[in-house]
C-alpha cells in the first residue's frame, strides 16, 4: 500500500512538473512572438518615419535620413535573400556568415547616423557627411554584391535544372511516338491498304481491340499528382442526368 502511495505521489509531481515546464515554454514563446511583432511595428514605424525624412525635410537631416533609409533598406534585403537561399543551397552559409560581419558594421553606422540625427552643431554635421556617406555607400555595395550574387546563382542553378528537364522531356516524347515509323512501314508493306481486302469488302479484324505489333497500345493515364499548382483546374463531376 505505501509502495502504491509512493508511485502515486511520484507520478504527481512528474505530471506537476511536466505542467510547469509546459507553461514556461509556452510563454517564451509567447512572449518572443511578441517581441518579434513590436520589433516589425518599430522597424516600420522608423522607416516610415525616415523615407518622410528623406522626401519632407531638406539639409543635413534630409540627408541623413536617405543614407539610414538606404543602409537598411540593402541590409533587410540582402538579410531576406540570404536567408531565403541557404535552406535550399548550403554554399551561402559562408555568405551569410560574411553577411553577420558586414551587420556589424552597418549596426555601428546606423546608430552614428541616428545619434547625429539630434546634433544641433549643423557645421560638425555638414563636416562628417562625407565620411558617412563613404561608409553607407561600402556597406550597401557590399551587401548588394552578396544579393546579387545569391541571385545569380539561384538563377543559374534554375536554368540549367530546366534545361536538363527540357531534354529528358524531349528524350521521353520522342520514346512516346516510337510507334509512328512502325505504323508508316506496315503501310508501306501492305501497298497503302487502309484495312481492306481487294474485293472491297471490310478486312475481318477479330482482334481490332487486342492491338498487335506495330500498332499504338493503349495508355494508361498516371495516377493524379499530389501537388496542385496554380495552372490546374479543379475537376468537376460529371452530371448524373
Amino acid at each position: 500500500m505505501e509502495a502504491a502511495i509512493t508511485i502515486m505521489a511520484l507520478l504527481f509531481v512528474a505530471f506537476v512538473a511536466l505542467g510547469v515546464y509546459a507553461t514556461v515554454k509556452v510563454a517564451k514563446a509567447a512572449k518572443r512572438g511578441v517581441d518579434r511583432t513590436v520589433d516589425h511595428a518599430r522597424r516600420a514605424v522608423e522607416d516610415t518615419t525616415l523615407k518622410a525624412k528623406s522626401f519632407g525635410q531638406v539639409g543635413v537631416g534630409g540627408q541623413l535620413a536617405q543614407l539610414r533609409l538606404s543602409l537598411r533598406t540593402s541590409m533587410r534585403a540582402t538579410q531576406d535573400a540570404l536567408h531565403a537561399g541557404v535552406a535550399e543551397d548550403a554554399s551561402l552559409r559562408e555568405s551569410l556568415d560574411l553577411f553577420h560581419r558586414l551587420s556589424t558594421h552597418a549596426r555601428e553606422l546606423d546608430e552614428d547616423l541616428k545619434r547625429l540625427e539630434r546634433e544641433p552643431d549643423k557645421a560638425h554635421l555638414v563636416a562628417q557627411l562625407p565620411d558617412l556617406r563613404h561608409r553607407t555607400e561600402q556597406i550597401t555595395h557590399s551587401a548588394d554584391a552578396l544579393r546579387f550574387a545569391a541571385r545569380d546563382r539561384a538563377r543559374k542553378f534554375a536554368q540549367d535544372e530546366l534545361s536538363s528537364l527540357s531534354a529528358q522531356i524531349d528524350m521521353e516524347a520522342g520514346a512516346l511516338r516510337h510507334w509512328t515509323g512502325a505504323v508508316a512501314g506496315t503501310e508501306g508493306a501492305d501497298g497503302g491498304s487502309t484495312g481492306t481486302t481487294g474485293g472491297g469488302r471490310p478486312q475481318d479484324r477479330s482482334d481490332a481491340g487486342a492491338g498487335t505489333a506495330g500498332e499504338p497500345q493503349a495508355i494508361t493515364a498516371p495516377d493524379p499528382r499530389a501537388t496542385a499548382y496554380p495552372w490546374e483546374k479543379a475537376n468537376r463531376p460529371e452530371p448524373t442526368t
